[in-house]
């Protein structure tokens, strides 16, 4: 069985790239360390997430 390497979530705001993308992971949302939300709205970075997707360090 082959595994797909599509990416298979719509970026949100904050993301580098959509989810499953190869290269990249989970990280905190910078604009609301995490909470999901910003001055009591929903953070527009991660849509309330508290996480957005990054690229990751490789050689």
């Amino acid at each position: 069985m082959t595994r797909s390497t599509t990416p298979t979530a719509r970026p949100r705001p904050g993301d580098e790239a959509p989810a499953g993308t190869p290269g990249t992971g989970e990280a905190i949302c910078p604009g609301c360390e995490g909470t999901g939300t910003l001055r009591g709205r929903t953070c527009p970075t991660c849509a309330g997430t508290g996480k957005v997707v990054q690229g990751i360090g490789g050689g």
